[in-house]
């Protein structure tokens, strides 16, 4: 009986959302989207009738699923891919890891051109963010000043695959190894980007992403953290879970199989190893109704990359013809982008600037979106607090004392601000709607040679 319900009530889930698919009209070519079906429902629907609520049997799939997926050995899932940040960092100071924890004071590289929830868990942590400038044509980290920007002091890299254009692991990773730092890579935006065959996010000890509606694959809010290092899982689990050391599912008890027989910290012999805390942790779990959206996208995720890659080649092809404006993307040889958009810079002397031209295609229903915090260190984040850091090789610097001088340090971060901006790629978009952004470009720099010519 209860077998036929579930069925009944799903296919009444399904009629539902076909005829609400019959009304909707789309005529803004959103920069980023969601692409969701009768197999999300199907799944959220079981899930909503299991009336488990936290994590459970469809997230015990999805993780398995999605660490087979990109080959490691662990996945957690988290509540979002800035959570999926902080818990990577926060893992890495725990007592647990002896001399290789990170302390407050200690210095993480990074960059300033990306999004802020790569750096906010450097500053959270009581940790010092230390900042390089980008490549203006990947708008990736530059390899080449990390270098420079090594101290004593400095214990990990914490850096984004750019809107799914992977950075150069080539000189990254042996530049980790060689100074002997923790390496995290901010995989939110670049979730089956590929690095010399192999997936970004597998490189570094901690992998993160997001599964935001904008992103490859979503569960509404989510994320996730991956490694191939057990005791970094243990660490990720007991930070996302109230900072417990137990490592107990919910709903489980005793899977140490000594719960009233330990001794940790100054507490009293067999108190309850489910109740003690080993870090000062968060709960950043997800919803089993969250798991079961993310599952059934899971399966769609290899044609959602090759949908953005197509689109972003029919983009490419469409506006290579205006270089004379803009710095297109580019990536390195040994790269294979999963893209999340597609990245343009207007050239400083182009005749127009980044402002004019997004107001243009918003104005003709073209989504554009900035390169997120453009230069975070201009931020009023930033500028109205008293944060240390340093600049490449700088000394300590206080946030609110930041002057012009300082900015010219990052010279393409400020290029980023000024002149870069996305257009969507995501799986949504049609080709129609691809050949709408690219006329609208096309009219816009007609409209602009026009008035050129006329004076």
């Amino acid at each position: 009986m209860e077998n036929l319900t579930r069925k009944l009530i799903k296919n009444l889930g399904r009629k539902y959302y076909k005829a609400q698919q019959k009304k909707a009209k789309r005529t803004y070519i959103a920069a980023s989207g969601k692409v969701l079906g009768e197999a999300e429902l199907d799944n959220m629907l079981d899930a909503t009738l299991d009336m488990w609520l936290t994590t459970g049997r469809f997230n015990e799939q999805f993780e398995k699923e999605f660490a087979a997926f990109l080959g490691v050995k662990h996945a957690l899932s988290v509540n979002s891919g800035s959570s999926a940040n902080l818990l990577a960092l926060s893992a890495l100071t725990s007592h647990k890891l002896g001399e290789k924890r990170i302390k407050r004071g200690d210095e993480v590289i990074t960059v300033a051109a990306g999004f802020p929830t790569t750096v906010a868990p450097i500053i959270q942590n009581g940790l010092v963010p230390v900042f390089v400038d980008v490549d203006i044509n990947t708008h990736n980290i530059n390899a080449s000043q990390i270098e420079k920007a090594l101290s004593p002091k400095t214990k990990a890299v914490f850096v984004a695959h750019t809107l799914g254009n992977p950075f150069n692991l080539d000189e990254i990773l042996p530049f980790c190894q060689k100074h002997n730092l923790w390496l995290i890579e901010d995989n939110c935006d670049a979730l089956g980007a590929k690095w010399d065959g192999k997936f970004t996010g597998t490189f570094g000890h901690i992998g993160t992403f997001s599964f935001y509606p904008a992103h490859h694959i979503t569960m509404g809010e989510g994320g996730a953290v991956i490694t191939n290092d057990t005791m970094l899982y243990r660490l990720l689990m007991s930070f996302r879970d109230w900072g417990r050391d137990c490592w107990c599912a919910p709903g489980k008890d005793n899977t140490c199989k000594n719960r009233f027989n330990m001794q940790l910290g100054k507490l009293p012999f067999g108190y309850d190893h489910k109740y003690t805390y080993s870090h000062l942790g968060y709960n950043l779990k997800i919803t089993d109704w969250q798991a079961a959206c993310a599952l059934a996208q899971l399966k769609k995720l290899p044609s959602f990359i090759e949908q953005r890659k197509k689109n972003f080649t029919q983009l490419f092809m469409g506006l290579k013809p205006f270089e004379k404006y803009f710095i297109l993307p580019q990536w390195d040889s040994k790269a294979e982008p999963s893209w999340f958009g597609f990245l343009l810079t207007v050239k400083e002397d182009a005749g127009f600037n980044k402002i004019e031209l997004c107001k243009y295609l918003e104005e003709h229903s073209v989504g554009t979106r900035q390169l997120f915090a453009g230069n975070l260190l201009r931020q009023p984040a930033l500028t109205e607090d008293d944060i240390a850091l340093r600049i490449n090789d700088s000394k300590l610097l206080n946030s609110k004392d930041l002057t012009e001088e300082h900015y010219k340090m990052l010279p393409n971060t400020d290029k980023v601000m000024n002149g870069s901006f996305w257009v969507g790629v995501w799986p949504g978009l049609t080709e129609e709607n691809i050949n709408k952004t690219i006329e609208t470009f096309k009219n816009f720099i007609a409209e602009k040679t026009e008035k050129w010519d006329n004076k």
